[in-house]
């Protein structure tokens, strides 16, 4: 789940970092108002749950309340990458004298979480892995003992932070990994954390991804997730216990089990056809979830065909059928589907497909090219 960044920053602050004044405005002369409590030279930072917000023009420093009600009836009216900007940040204006980027996240090659650091902040961080990764500092974390002293103080060595700055950056990393480790974050970034001309550290920006998974112990947290920023498509999945993402391409794919989902979306690649979504539908999936997962990848009009792989051990394939039947007569499509379904009860899965006509398949590699055969057909 992620945060938008007034909601990572009020998170922060709890934790002791320091933020810029501000609020969030739904109108623009709601920013006015905000602006001119706040002194009037302001910024306005449009609320999208994407990057690159600042290059699509969806940041503007605004020197007067007047000016500031301007620029967020600009930004008010803007999307960024397909999605409408329904909030701005109004922000007080901050005297920068130089930018570093901090962020906490999983190492899973290294299986712990990962404190990093860059001289190089206010450029996106895969940006600066990509072109200069010799500027990340990196210092990975025992989960058991927590974040030490003396890793703050080596990240701020190795970024050549000024040692007047160390006491406050040690505050501030320590704040992100209680941030990171209490709210069950998969990501706490700050970038920029900038050196102010007054003398002082401050967290400028802010993003925290939550693991969905830990949710439930977080029912203040899982409040601030913003459906209308998500797919539709997700949101509905949501409601079945679905795990569904949205991918470019025109073949729908229906699996049980994350990794056999991952591997039919490569086998689909290897044949030549792109995956039009990542779906499981878990173990034990009954003919309702498997109803609910098939109106979900038939809402994409991209789709030209479906696969459905299923290995049936928990999940019985029967079951599967029953539901892919049951959503055949709710939606009634028009595109080819392919089957492959083996396991348990697998010949009785296939004996109530067998009148629907659909394409079955025997083996995965059978049924990727089937699919992408009949996608391109």
């Amino acid at each position: 789940m992620k945060l938008h960044e007034y909601q990572s920053k009020q998170i922060f602050s709890k934790y002791g970092i320091p933020i810029p004044k501000g609020r969030v405005a739904a109108t623009a002369t709601e920013a006015r108002r905000i602006a001119k409590e706040l002194g009037g030279r302001v910024v306005v930072k449009s609320q999208v749950l994407v990057g690159g917000r600042g290059k699509a023009g969806g940041i503007r420093l605004a020197k007067s309340a007047k000016e500031a009600e301007e620029v967020a009836t600009q930004i008010l009216g803007m999307e960024i990458k397909g999605l409408p900007v329904r909030k701005v940040l109004i922000d007080q204006a901050a005297n920068i004298e130089q930018e570093i980027y901090l962020g906490i996240t999983n190492d899973r090659a290294a299986r712990r979480p990962v404190l990093m650091a860059s001289a190089a902040g206010g450029v996106e961080i895969e940006e600066v892995a990509r072109t200069n990764p010799e500027k990340i500092i990196k210092v990975h974390i025992d989960p058991l003992l927590g974040l030490r002293d003396y890793q703050a103080r080596d990240i701020a060595i190795g970024i050549d932070l000024p040692k007047e700055y160390w006491k406050q950056f040690g505050d501030i990393c320590r704040g992100l990994w209680r941030a990171y480790m209490e709210c069950d974050a998969t990501l706490a970034e700050i970038n920029p954390l900038v050196i102010l001309k007054e003398k002082s550290l401050m967290a400028l920006d802010g993003k925290m991804l939550l693991d969905d998974n830990a949710l439930f112990r977080h029912p203040d947290l899982a409040e601030m997730r913003d459906v209308d920023e998500e797919a539709a498509a997700e949101t509905e999945a949501r409601k079945y216990g679905l795990s569904f993402i949205k991918l470019d391409g025109n073949i729908g794919c229906m699996v049980n089990g994350a990794g056999l989902a991952m591997t039919t979306m490569d086998i689909v690649k290897l044949f030549g056809g792109e995956p039009a979504n990542f779906l499981d539908i878990g173990g034990g999936a009954g003919a309702d979830k498997v109803a609910a997962a098939m109106r979900i990848i038939l809402s994409d009009k991209n789709v030209k065909a479906i696969l459905f792989n299923v290995f049936g051990g928990i999940t019985r394939c029967d079951e599967v059928a029953k539901g892919i039947l049951a959503a055949l007569k709710e939606v009634k499509p028009t595109i080819p589907m392919v089957v492959r379904l083996v396991g348990t009860n697998a010949e009785e899965g296939r004996k109530l497909l067998a009148d629907a006509h659909m394409i079955t398949a025997e083996t995965l590699a059978d049924a990727a090219k089937k699919s992408v055969a009949a996608a391109k057909a």
